[in-house]
């Protein structure tokens, strides 16, 4: 069987995020692993790290590919990053999930065509939006 090379990465910054949650690392996990389940993806493992005095990584292994976070709770920032090949699963759902989950008061996010040529920055069909806290 030939495999396609192609594949989607989404990476994303979020600001504004509740500390308490960005300092929850089995909680992110958690909805981490949601977030692959709704996007279809097979998670194979995952790995989470808590940090003195805050913060957490997190990274699920897919088939795909992978998911992660690193977090900042004291600046209320988060860098997801979800990359997964082929056509049948899309990164960019499980990031909208994420940002559903954090409720950032900002985020800037980039989708990138991958394993095609050269590496293309692409929009994604809708994009994400932030709710304001005002």
């Amino acid at each position: 069987m030939e495999y396609s090379t192609f594949g989607r990465h989404v990476a994303m910054d979020a600001w504004g995020v509740d500390f308490d949650l960005l300092n929850d690392a089995p909680l992110l996990e958690k909805h981490m692993r949601a977030a692959a389940k709704k996007c279809g993806a097979t998670v194979l493992s995952s790995q989470s790290k808590f940090f003195e005095p805050q913060g957490a990584t997190v990274l699920l292994l897919l088939s795909e590919s992978h998911l992660s976070i690193h977090t900042y709770p004291e600046k209320g920032f988060a860098a997801l990053d979800c990359y997964t090949c082929g056509h049948d699963v899309d990164p960019v759902i499980a990031i909208r999930y994420m940002v559903d989950v954090l409720k950032p008061t900002q985020a800037f996010e980039k989708v990138m065509k991958r394993g095609d040529g050269p590496i293309e920055v692409i929009q994604p069909d809708m994009p994400i939006h932030v709710k304001k806290v005002i």
